[in-house]
């Protein structure tokens, strides 16, 4: 516009000069040159006022125009046929393991945060369907939650979804990472046609349900057991020592000060004790028992090498090439029984509450399971097979698997997969058959099972093939697990 208008002027400028210079035939001095330029510069400044008022008519048009759209579109009222899909919900929780994973957070402390993360979206989903109860009451010390005005309406699937994140956010590292799934699932559920006032009702609630929850996490002991003493080293044989390759310190040596979810206390289910330690006889059990662990191990077949690895689930795994130390980040124990879950919930149809009930009572399960083992860890600070076998039976002796760093009795697989296993029976039935595909992504072949005890007995019987532990803290291990479980069940029927 403002080109086109300098031509103007200029044209009707020269226009002026030349027939001033020409006009009868004789030179006329154009003495009225700024007169012309006056009324050449008034008619370009209306030009340019009436260019500027049609771009804006023509804007005001567009706005009215879009704003008629917006208000004559329809809610979309059966929204809910979309959102009812939990889909969104093993994709969320997958994207929470997927933080843990990178964030590398031990098997204890990863049970925590699936813990309130999915206690947190049962709450919110149980209001969908009156038969599901709270855990407040049947968990002791977790207090009335927010309840929902019931004259209004609001979308329990976002709510339950979003407050899983958020909860989970709050307990993580990579903060960024969870907020992108959380924008991911906010704009799917926009796409559904959601009414904004049930849209914005429903955020409203995650925002008070989360900080529940959060209120109630602050109480459990573990801010305080950041700052409590580490393991120290003590020179009885039997007691616990770092390994190779890092000789990385104990991991959670006071995990028993947690406080327990559904269990009365950490020590309620404390197994029998470990064999007493005796390499000096090679007639002892605990001799045999260290024997039995090296002997398997020069003769494990394919298929018994392959189990190790599937169930290997090291957080930080080292490896060392020459003088060069790196880490391999994997899932934890919890996160493979997780995901387990998750399959099998599709594979089995269940609904949206149904599915995130089960989150929550696998993974109080799996955390409970953890105070429960790692009380006896510290308890018992039994030694584990490598530091045996390489200082009594072969120096030079190393385990198919890399040595955890924390005691060897009882092992926290088994006690882990004791107590999911017996969740899972319970809630999706026996001799239930899927394939495993969790390891997949880590570069290993899927396995299938025909039930989750078959599922949990392998997972255990791996860390005598691993070679990281003994016989008794495999077997007693999965006694202790399963008791978790089934006072888990019993207690939140």
């Amino acid at each position: 516009m403002d080109n086109i208008a300098r031509l103007y002027f200029g044209f009707t400028s020269g226009f002026y000069k030349i027939y001033s210079i020409f006009y009868n035939g004789r030179f006329i001095e154009p003495i009225c040159d700024d007169f012309f330029r006056y009324h050449t510069l008034k008619v370009f400044f209306v030009y340019l006022c009436l260019s500027k008022f049609i771009q804006m008519f023509r804007l005001l048009v567009a706005t009215s125009m879009l704003v008629a759209f917006m208000s004559c579109k329809k809610d979309n009222k059966e929204y809910y046929k979309q959102t009812a899909d939990p889909a969104i919900y093993h994709q969320s929780v997958k994207a929470l393991t997927d933080v843990i994973v990178h964030d590398i957070f031990s098997p204890p402390v990863a049970s925590r945060i699936y813990a309130y993360a999915t206690v947190g979206g049962y709450e919110a989903i149980r209001w969908k369907d009156t038969s599901y109860q709270s855990l407040a009451g049947k968990i002791s010390h977790l207090p009335p939650l927010p309840v929902p005005d019931p004259t209004l309406e609001y979308s329990f699937e976002m709510a339950s979804t979003i407050t899983m994140l958020k909860i989970g956010k709050n307990l993580i590292f990579s903060e960024d990472s969870i907020s992108k799934q959380i924008d991911r699932v906010i704009a799917l559920y926009k796409k559904t046609g959601m009414p904004q006032d049930v849209f914005d009702r429903t955020m409203a609630y995650t925002d008070s349900l989360t900080a529940h929850i959060m209120r109630w996490s602050s109480k459990d002991n573990y801010k305080q057991t950041r700052s409590f003493p580490k393991y120290s080293i003590l020179k009885d044989p039997a007691t616990w020592k770092p390994t190779p390759p890092g000789y990385m310190d104990g991991v959670e040596p006071s995990w028993n000060k947690i406080r327990p979810f559904v269990m009365d206390s950490a020590s309620q289910f404390k197994p029998v004790p470990p064999t007493p330690y005796n390499m000096k006889d090679k007639n002892s059990l605990y001799y045999k028992e260290a024997y039995h662990v090296y002997d398997i191990s020069k003769k494990l077949s394919d298929e018994q090498k392959a189990i190790a690895n599937f169930w290997d689930c090291n957080p930080y795994k080292l490896n060392v090439t020459g003088h060069v130390m790196h880490a391999t980040k994997k899932i934890s124990p919890g996160g493979h029984w997780i995901n387990i879950l998750g399959l099998s919930c599709i594979k089995s149809n269940a609904d949206f509450a149904k599915s995130a009930k089960i989150y929550a009572y696998v993974s109080l399960g799996l955390a409970d399971a953890f105070i429960s083992c790692w009380d006896e860890k510290y308890r018992s600070n039994a030694t584990r097979p490598e530091s045996v076998i390489n200082e009594f039976i072969d120096p030079e002796w190393l385990p198919l698997l890399q040595t955890p760093p924390f005691p060897e009795y009882t092992s926290g697989h088994s006690v882990a997969s004791g107590a999911t296993a017996y969740i899972l029976t319970q809630t999706l039935g026996d001799n239930f058959s899927f394939t495993d595909n969790t390891e997949t992504e880590f570069g290993l072949e899927s396995r299938s099972f025909t039930s989750f005890n078959q599922a949990a007995q392998e997972a255990s019987i791996s860390r005598l093939y691993g070679g990281i532990h003994f016989m008794p803290a495999i077997t007693n291990g999965m006694d202790q697990g399963k008791n978790v479980g089934e006072y888990l069940i019993n207690k939140l029927k």
